[in-house]
């Protein structure tokens, strides 16, 4: 059954707070304002070789006012739940914006010159969106992980790392879980009023296996994704675990057995498990708009897809269809709302290989003429201001395509490459390599085990240009990352990606090996 609201945020002054900070705004005459509550509980349990190695339960509870005032921005955060608290917080975000106006009218510019896509100044204005009175929404979930027992999400976690642990070849075993229950409040000047609440988590296993002899060792990972679901995820709802773990130890032990790499050009069977991570790098961060207009640049960079491409840029082969997603069930995120009161969407960002959209917030949408925000504004705490932030990006699989089999059948020479690992990629989102946790050579369309020691190396639209075919429904994985990095001061935010299994002809494969010939 769809969950309600918890009734302890509820019961909190919600609205008697908005209303106090939202008229002292008004009375200072912001031409908008808006108020956000936010109770975040983060929790997470670590164990090494199945016994505890840590664990934290922090909750994170406080709001915010953000005006724009003067045509400036301004922005200030607290946690005294009175009235006169919260109207004392929407005077220091007016505060705030007038002395932005004076840095910016001392540095030359003008704050009331209209604004342009491509300059550094000019008047904060925000698209139009609908009011949203009164919403409520609740992500897809059916058992919030914080009401079961600490206990058991230990002994859960216990129990797996012993099984893995008594397998020949394994020595150790990392497990993690990193649980999260956010609620938020919104209310701003037009009337918009929203309440939310979200669940997600991420569980994690890792076997190591060494080599006492030759002081060789490797390690093999799960490659369940971390999801927007409930405590369900872990007993039975959404993934085969029992299949999982009983093969790690066989996948490890080939690895630590398997011949390096040989370098040179391959066909890529790449599945969904390693797919998403060049999604998120290559595709995600890239068509973030603050990115190709350069007005962002925190820890990823800007973007080689500018804004003068759009419609233009032929980002990969017809076969890539890319959608922008705030709805997608058991997304990362999704969300019913984002922190500027947008209603979430879907929207394409890739059409038929061609660059046709850009993930938005309401400044960025006005700035460049586009109606409305497509909801890609995010905070991850009550004490920071919306950024915009990236969606569930996707690959849509062939509504036709073929399985992941049928694809390595149609290769002659190459590699099909499973799970993620380790990146790097420019700061333009353009040049890249990326791993993963394991690769089979492919030869005459058949697997014939696993090799080490390799990366796959590409420019972005040359790499995804050479994608010959996508695979269909039956492919495709929701796969995704809870630490998403972004802006000044830092910000995590946590994201999905979808895709099905692909083929990429022509790929250059790197061996990554050291002196030793093992990485």
């Amino acid at each position: 059954m769809p969950h309600s609201i918890d009734e302890a945020f509820t019961a909190l002054p919600l609205r008697a707070l908005a209303d106090a900070a939202l008229a002292r705004a008004r009375a200072l005459g912001a031409a908008h304002a808006d108020f956000r509550f936010e109770r975040v509980r983060s929790a997470s349990w670590r164990l090494r070789d199945a016994r505890p190695a840590g664990s934290s339960d922090t909750t994170d509870l406080g709001y915010a006012v953000r005006v724009v005032h003067g045509g400036t921005w301004g922005f200030a955060s607290g946690v005294d739940l009175t009235l006169d608290a919260a109207a004392k917080v929407a005077s220091q975000a007016v505060a705030m914006a007038q002395l932005s106006a004076q840095v910016i009218k001392a540095a030359g510019a003008d704050v009331g010159a209209p604004p342009t896509p491509f300059g550094q100044w000019g008047r904060v204005e925000l698209a139009d969106e609908p009011v949203h009175a009164d919403r409520t929404w609740v992500s897809s979930y059916e058992i919030d992980p914080f009401s079961v027992p600490d206990e058991e999400k230990a002994a859960l976690l216990a129990e797996w790392s012993t099984r893995l642990l008594a397998a020949d070849g394994v020595n150790h075993v990392d497990a993690s879980l990193l649980t999260v229950h956010e609620n938020k409040f919104y209310a701003d000047t037009a009337g918009t009023v929203t309440t939310q609440q979200r669940v997600r988590l991420h569980p994690q296993l890792t076997a190591v296996s060494v080599d006492e002899s030759s002081g060789e060792f490797d390690s093999m990972r799960t490659i369940a994704p971390p999801v927007g679901r409930g405590w369900e995820y872990l007993t039975g709802t959404g993934w085969d675990w029992d299949a999982e773990l009983e093969r790690i130890p066989e996948l490890l032990a080939e690895k630590m057995r398997a011949p390096s790499v040989e370098p040179g050009l391959y066909d890529l069977v790449v599945d969904p498990s390693n797919l998403w991570l060049t999604i998120h790098e290559s595709i995600g961060h890239a068509t973030e708009l603050d990115r190709a207009l350069g007005y962002e640049a925190a820890y990823a960079g800007t973007s080689f897809a500018t804004f003068d491409q759009l419609g233009k840029l032929k980002y990969g082969s017809e076969l890539m269809n890319v959608t922008g997603d705030r709805t997608a069930e058991h997304g990362l995120a999704t969300v019913g709302y984002d922190d500027e009161g947008v209603q979430a969407q879907s929207w394409d960002l890739v059409k038929d290989g061609t660059l046709v959209g850009y993930q938005l917030d309401r400044r960025i949408a006005k700035l460049t003429g586009f109606d409305r925000s497509n909801g890609c504004a995010f905070a991850d705490s009550p004490g920071h201001v919306p950024v915009q932030r990236m969606a569930n990006v996707s690959l849509q699989p062939d509504p036709a395509g073929l399985a992941t089999e049928d694809l390595i059948g149609g290769v002659d020479r190459g590699l099909y490459v499973v799970g993620d690992r380790s990146w790097s990629i420019d700061m333009q989102r353009y040049n890249f390599q990326f791993t993963g946790q394991r690769a089979y050579l492919i030869r005459n369309g058949r697997l014939e085990g696993q090799v080490r020691d390799f990366a796959y190396q590409g420019i972005t639209p040359e790499f995804w240009g050479s994608m010959e075919a996508v695979g269909g429904p039956q492919t495709y994985v929701l796969g995704g990352a809870f630490n998403c990095g972004k802006a000044q001061p830092g910000q995590i935010a946590a994201v999905s990606h979808g895709c099905p299994s692909a083929l990429f002809r022509g790929v250059n494969i790197l061996n990554t090996s050291n002196e030793s010939g093992r990485s």
